[in-house]
């Protein structure tokens, strides 16, 4: 016994070591690099396929095949990518999520390469490099970690990549080549991959699907080390490999018993499931999502008809044997849940191919049952749909690089665990529905399930439920802020985008008449996700356009073509628009107008922050201030008079709204002053108030927001806040003023619910209920509304679409005439209202931001920076609006570095500092 547990760990020490060099090089690469290289295993294998070609097919020494691979191929390919793809992207601010579809498409690319070069076969005949000795290859690892640590702890090289971690503009300032850094990484990075490749090669099945999905699995261990730490990588490592070896010793018996076994065998799999559905993310929230369309992406009439031309062809020209036409629709379906998942909601989705198999395997189950196919496959949908409930709940919480791995986890656990599984696909097999076993009926059934989902996901674009999704997509929180509930509406997406993955897979799989797990491989998951990306994520269209290349392509007489050719444009992404933008649209582009689109919005330059005090009443803003932006004013222009609010009927026929009084009494809705009984007409009942009825606006009495003793700490001990205590008055504007890094931030986005304290680290209050643990679109439900320092903006919806979606997310009853009051408010209700907020200026942004805002009649107003690029024509009619809104009964935050701004508006002011409020 003793002697079978030694030699058990040493074969898992074996495994360990090359997972330890994958993490190894996944750690430096993104230290130097910031990004998550999912290509690392198909470099691996690239190089593996090299040695033996040098060594095998050549008769290269071993010893100079292996020098030539590991320190010439490995690194040029590193140094290729680097220069080829990831610096371009770099130089264009792509964000992680641009940078994580081009790992994809270079994973694509060397696995399709490879087809091309070395077939699709497996090779048993790969050299040994280190000998069948595990403690060589130990011995190698913990070597190349020691000088790895080495080298960045006591060398120059070590403290630029430090510090080129740590803050790469500011280091670039400092005289740093961060491009050589960069290089650097990539160049060692490969050089790990190689080494892994060429030591687990003459162990495992050398084939261009195989290895690099073995080692995407052992991704975990620099998961696990939070992709900073090399010791805790290594030590994870060889504790995973040593367990899986010693799990095989177990034979439990019973029915649970092979599922045992299977998790015994794949224990990286379960290790990158825990991983990252469990641990803390890798990345964060903010830029690390899919970017939205740059492009309309309407199809034309005309176009749709050529399509279903096509499409209809093979019943009328093609013969009998519609073999490869069968799978093109049932192939579409499939991508359709990707443009679902990835194009609408924004989500890096990886796992849909587990979905699609699982429909597959289902429905056969389902139909060797006696059920009949066509049911069976019905059944089979929600019961998919169900599991992506289930998978999905954990997953929606991640963002960016941590759900990519989410999802990447489950494709691959489902695959490893299932798919693949004897117990769970013995004798399973799968035909078609009876009065569809010939190929052009079948093929006209599949036509018909085609347009049904096409037309479901069409209806899905549009309405409340489209804006909401767009909203998600372009700008998560802008969108809590308006009170989409995002959690909800991811969870919708990806639910939708299992079920309609399980019913093209199960549609697949009938076609075939065949359950083949290797039409649900999560290699195939991926090249299906860069062909999605590459043609264009948000187009009804790229399903129909992405199966019909991806299987034209594969019944070519070169296997590998598709993914040579998908991967290579994968890797162009963020150089070149999705293809089919290229063709005509009924969409206008934000290039069409010379205008970039504005995902977000710096700082304004030149703003001297200052220490507060307290503001006479009704003190006004100072005219003539310089412009603080470069942009003409008169095309940004914030409108300087805006229409009663109480005039519900009015019609904007020119969008020129009428005067706006400034005074304390009288103002927006001709309304005495809050102490003389004042009737609010644009906000919300507040918290508890009874239901509205009827289509004027409410009346609601002030509501209180405030925190007690709040305190918050960020990771590594940062304090933000410290015992803050404030209290908004309401129908009153309390400004906050302070140097960078005071806390008003903090403070501002603990009020609107976008950071929570801990328990016991203080509370924030409405009316005195406590709202402490309420999420963002709560709070916003509740009547507290805010907007962003840099704009949140959703630029693949126009204008008026834009401010509906504040009014439609607001809850309860619905006010028709809110929109129209705060378009006018804002001098927003002309053509403008039917421009898409791409093609607009910043000045133009920062009103559609407000009108969104008061669309949903709030009773509490939080503004971050609201004068930032504004000039100074638009700051002080936007110090005119504030004030007759704060007259009206609104109670208004600003957070705020303009000093003239501040003096005009503010009732009161709070000075912070050190994360404490001083006056």
């Amino acid at each position: 016994m003793a002697s079978l547990t030694y030699e058990l760990t040493l074969a898992g020490l074996a495994v360990g070591s090359a997972a330890a060099l994958t993490g190894i090089g996944l750690v430096v690469t993104y230290r130097a690099t910031g990004v998550l290289n999912l290509a690392h295993g198909a470099v691996a294998m690239v190089c593996a396929y090299v040695l033996r070609q040098l060594v095998v097919e050549w008769n290269w020494p071993l010893p100079l095949g292996a020098l030539v691979t590991l320190l010439v191929v490995a690194p040029a390919i590193g140094l290729a990518l680097d220069r080829g793809v990831f610096r371009p992207l770099a130089l264009r601010g792509s964000n992680p999520a641009q940078t994580l579809v081009a790992t994809i498409g270079v994973f694509v690319l060397l696995v399709g390469g490879a087809v091309l070069l070395w077939g699709p076969g497996a090779r048993d005949d790969a050299p040994v490099l280190l000998g069948d000795d595990p403690w060589a290859q130990l011995a190698a690892v913990v070597a190349l970690a020691c000088l790895v640590g080495a080298v960045t702890r006591w060398t120059r090289f070590g403290r630029e990549l430090r510090a080129v971690v740590d803050n790469r503009p500011l280091a670039v300032l400092a005289g740093i080549d961060a491009d050589r850094v960069a290089a650097a990484g990539w160049a060692f990075g490969s050089f790990t991959a190689g080494l892994t490749g060429v030591l687990l090669a003459p162990y495992v099945r050398l084939d261009p699907y195989g290895m690099p999905l073995l080692v995407v699995e052992v991704i975990a261990v620099a998961v696990i080390a939070r992709m900073r730490s090399l010791p805790v990588a290594v030590g994870a490592a060889l504790a995973i490999g040593v367990a899986q070896a010693q799990l095989t010793r177990l034979h439990p018996e019973g029915w649970a018993g092979p599922l045992l076994q299977a998790v015994g065998a794949n224990l990286f799999v379960v290790a990158l499931l825990v991983a990252a559905l469990v641990l803390p993310g890798v990345g964060g929230r903010g830029r690390d999502a899919l970017p939205p369309p740059t492009k309309a992406t309407r199809v034309p009439t005309a176009l749709w008809l050529v399509v279903g031309v096509l499409l209809l062809l093979p019943l009328g020209l093609a013969g009998s044997d519609l073999h490869t036409a069968v799978q093109v629709p049932a192939l579409a379906v499939i991508l359709l849940s990707l443009v679902v998942v990835a194009g609408r909601g924004g989500q890096i989705a990886l796992g849909q191919a587990a979905y699609a198999g699982l429909g597959a395997l289902f429905t056969a189950l389902l139909a060797a049952a006696g059920i009949p196919a066509l049911v069976a496959l019905g059944l089979a949908v929600p019961m998919v749909a169900a599991t992506g409930l289930v998978t999905g709940r954990p997953a929606i919480r991640r963002h960016g690089l941590a759900l990519a791995l989410a999802t990447l986890a489950v494709g691959v656990a489902v695959s490893r665990f299932v798919l693949t599984q004897p117990y769970a696909t013995a004798g399973v097999a799968l035909g078609r529905p009876a009065g569809f076993s010939d190929d052009r009926a079948y093929y006209a059934l599949e036509l018909v399930v085609l347009a049904g989902c096409l037309a479901l996901v069409a209806a899905l674009r549009r309405g409340r439920t489209g804006r909401a999704l767009a909203a998600l997509r372009d700008h998560e929180p802008g969108a809590e802020a308006a009170g989409v509930p995002v959690p909800r509406l991811k969870l919708l997406a990806f639910v939708l985008g299992a079920a309609l993955a399980a019913l093209g897979g199960g549609l697949l799989g009938m076609g075939l008449r065949a359950f083949d797990p290797e039409q649900y491989d999560p290699v195939r998951g991926l090249l299906w996700f860069a062909a999605v990306l590459v043609l264009g994520a948000d187009s009804l269209l790229t399903p129909l356009a992405a199966a019909a290349l991806l299987t034209t392509l594969d019944a070519g007489p070169q296997a590998g073509t598709a993914a040579a050719l998908i991967g290579l444009l994968a890797t162009l992404t963020g150089r070149i628009p999705p293809l089919l933008n290229l063709l005509p649209s009924n969409g206008r582009t934000a290039a069409a107008t010379g205008v970039a689109v504005p995902p977000h919005v710096p700082r304004a330059e030149g703003r001297t922050p200052t220490h507060g005090r307290p503001v006479a009443d009704g003190a006004k803003p100072p005219a003539g201030k310089p412009a603080r932006t470069g942009e003409d004013p008169a095309e940004r222009r914030l409108p300087t008079h805006a229409p009663p609010a109480a005039d519900d009927d009015a019609k904007p026929a020119t969008g020129r709204p009428t005067h706006l009084s400034t005074t304390r009494t009288g103002a927006a809705g001709g309304n005495p002053s809050p102490a003389e009984g004042r009737t609010p007409t644009h906000a919300p009942q507040a918290a508890g108030a009874p239901p509205r009825t009827g289509r004027s606006a409410p009346t609601p009495r002030p509501a209180g927001l405030r925190v007690d003793d709040l305190s918050l700490t960020y990771p590594g001990g940062v304090t933000a806040l410290s015992h803050v205590t404030l209290a908004l008055a309401p129908a009153r504007v309390t400004a906050l003023v302070g140097p960078n890094g005071a806390g008003k931030s903090t403070l501002f986005d603990c009020l609107a619910g976008t950071l929570r304290p801990r328990r016991g680290q203080g509370r924030v209050t409405l009316d005195g209920a406590d709202i402490t643990a309420r999420s963002a679109h709560a709070r916003t439900r509740l009547g507290i509304a805010r907007t962003f320092q840099r704009l949140a903006v959703f630029p693949s919806l126009t204008v008026e679409e834009n401010v509906r979606l504040g009014e439609e997310q607001k809850g309860g009853r619905r006010d028709p005439d809110a929109v129209e009051r705060s378009l006018r408010l804002f001098g927003l209700a002309g053509p403008v209202r039917h421009r898409a907020a791409a093609d607009l200026p910043t000045g133009t942004l920062r009103r559609v931001e407000l009108a969104r805002a008061l669309a949903g009649r709030p009773h509490t107003l939080l503004l971050d920076e609201p004068a930032a690029g504004l000039d100074a024509d638009e700051t002080e009619a936007l110090a005119r609006i504030l004030a007759a809104l704060a007259a009206d009964g609104l109670t208004v935050l600003v957070v705020e570095h303009d000093p003239d701004l501040v003096a005009g508006i503010a009732d009161t002011v709070h000075t912070m500092e050190g994360g404490r409020i001083l006056s």
